[in-house]
């Protein structure tokens, strides 16, 4: 999630399935797309590195800033080590870890000399390396910005500060990387750089701060980075509340089941998961309170699935999110990719369609491009606009299929969806 925000902020739109498929050595043919897919893995790869504790007490040591760009750079294609200046439109080589060793300007902020980035980096580490608990949460913002203000590389600050960022917040908040800051300035990305480029503005007047640049500037996108932070500790704390996301996971694997893509009391195995952690394979039979070849059988298919996965096919199993599934396990975690709604599309191939008694809906499959969408008609949307009333509600769906699909196919195209992005037609909705 990390790393697939963070080069959002860049430009850099490489879907989470691609990124998936890509820690898996499964690259595109396409020579830009296996280009962006190696970028997200170095990315993940140098992640993984801080939250395992590669930074654990120097975060922000010249050093270390240092580390991460050359960590990130060496995995990068070459390609994408290239960059070109806006006004000469010379072409420069990002050597991965080097100081840069030219004069750079980014929007209206002409960075300091090559020769002073030395001497900032080791003020910088002075400033913000002895800090206490409380202030270096509080100091976050700051740092943030005034490691891009440095600008110490000549491609990568952004993403190389974002990382330092999130090796502070993991260390000081003991976050245990399970929320994402870059998340959230992705999702305001707007105001992240306005912020940015206001803490590069000296300083107003005598009131605004003692140093060459605006101290109210660097409080105010401080206040912003800190917001964006606990909306995102909330966010990921009532996605994850156990009882809703039991509920998401169980609802799936029933219609994967009805389906037959998942054999019956596939739901059991992936509740024991959730709620223990890992299953060892000699407990599933008790779980499905079936035979020990009917267990296996069960549990193979959910790993095939890519739902379940272990170190060997002895060891006991654990639950993976699959970033095809984010939609329905873990909505909204992903935005919406930009232009998506124009063009869309949604059909009707195969709906199979049938009814849900405790929910009193019919439930019917639509299909938008590769990915299918589940959709839903209310009893009382039948009843009310289709004459359902005492009548068979799958019979009423049938002889009305047309009309049905016409107005699903409208709430979709507007962007009128459920949160997990299903449709659901309810009877003030005809």
């Amino acid at each position: 999630m990390n790393c697939y925000y963070s080069n959002l902020i860049e430009g850099h739109d490489t879907h989470p399935v691609d990124i998936e498929r890509a820690l898996k050595n499964d690259y595109s043919n396409d020579a830009r797309k296996r280009d962006l897919q190696l970028e997200a893995k170095a990315h993940i790869t140098v992640q993984k590195w801080i939250d395992d504790g590669g930074l654990k007490g120097r975060a922000v040591t010249s050093d270390s800033i240092r580390e991460i760009h050359h960590r990130f750079g060496a995995l990068l294609p070459e390609d994408l080590l290239w960059v070109e200046d806006p006004v000469t439109k010379e072409r420069v080589r990002a050597v991965p870890g080097e100081l840069r060793r030219k004069d750079v300007k980014v929007g209206a902020h002409i960075a300091i000399s090559p020769g002073a980035v030395p001497r900032f980096l080791n003020r910088f580490e002075e400033v913000y390396g002895r800090l206490g608990k409380t202030d270096s949460i509080l100091s976050a913002a700051a740092a943030h910005h005034r490691l891009v203000w440095i600008h110490p590389f000549v491609h990568g600050n952004g993403r190389v500060a974002r990382l330092m960022s999130h090796a502070m917040l993991l260390e000081t908040l003991d976050s245990g990387a399970v929320w994402s800051a870059a998340r959230g300035l992705a999702r305001n990305v707007e105001a992240y750089k306005g912020h940015l480029a206001a803490c590069d503005r000296t300083r107003r007047n005598d009131l605004d701060g003692r140093g060459n640049l605006s101290e109210e500037a660097v409080a105010e996108f401080t206040a912003f980075f800190l917001r964006t932070c606990i909306d995102q500790v909330t966010f990921m704390e009532e996605l994850m509340q156990p009882d809703r996301l039991r509920a998401r996971i169980l609802l799936w694997a029933e219609e994967e089941i009805r389906l037959n893509v998942l054999p019956p009391k596939s739901g059991n195995i992936l509740e024991a998961v959730l709620y223990r952690g890992e299953l060892p394979r000699a407990d599933a039979a008790g779980v499905v309170a079936a035979g020990e070849r009917h267990a296996r059988r069960i549990v193979s298919a959910l790993v095939e699935r890519g739902v379940l996965v272990s170190d060997s096919p002895r060891a006991p199993v654990r639950l993976v999110f699959p970033a095809a599934l984010a939609s329905r396990w873990t909505p909204a975690l992903f935005p919406e990719r930009a232009g998506a709604v124009e063009q869309r599309d949604l059909g009707f191939p195969a709906p199979e369609e049938h009814y849900v008694v405790d929910r009193h809906v019919v439930v019917f499959w639509g299909q938008d491009g590769e990915t299918r969408v589940r959709c839903e008609i209310s009893s009382e949307a039948l009843d009310d606009h289709f004459h359902g009333d005492k009548k068979d509600k799958l019979e009423v769906f049938g002889a009305n299929r047309r009309a049905i699909e016409q107005e699903t196919r409208r709430e979709y195209l507007a962007g009128r969806t459920e949160r997990d992005r299903s449709v659901l037609i309810r009877t003030g909705d005809m």
